[in-house]
């Protein structure tokens, strides 16, 4: 179906003067855009689409959704660093679980980029045990 097309190539621009092949590639990323428009914001939720301005081209909508989740993960970010940096072991559950639970945190922010040494980790958690 060539759905992706309209993500692949440049929108083609045409005059009176193109020819038929261009006037039919253009309608080929035309007929590309629009279903893949329809198509993402089927699929996006509303609280995401609400937040994402509107656009007439998908490859401007990606990067309007890209950019709106990269400020997100920052978000992220910040939320985990505050809730590593607050665990306390509890007399609830045990020190094995403590540890895992710290590394849980640690693994998530290195997926966002924000990376802690070994040796580091090793000492914070040891400091947070009573």
């Amino acid at each position: 179906m060539d759905i992706d097309y309209a993500i692949r190539k440049d929108e083609s621009i045409f005059t009176e003067a193109s020819s038929q092949a261009e006037i039919a590639l253009y309608e080929r990323w035309e007929r590309s855009n629009r279903l893949s428009m329809m198509f993402i914001k089927t699929k996006i939720s509303a609280s995401i689409r609400g937040s994402v301005d509107q656009h007439d081209n998908v490859k401007a909508l990606l990067k309007a959704t890209d950019e709106q989740f990269e400020t997100s993960d920052k978000a992220l970010a910040s939320t985990l660093i505050m809730k590593f940096s607050s665990m306390r072991l509890t007399n609830v559950r045990g020190v094995r679980e403590h540890i895992m639970q710290m590394r849980d945190i640690a693994a998530q922010l290195k997926t966002l980029q924000v990376e802690m040494f070994e040796f580091f980790l090793v000492h914070y958690i040891l400091n947070t045990l009573p």
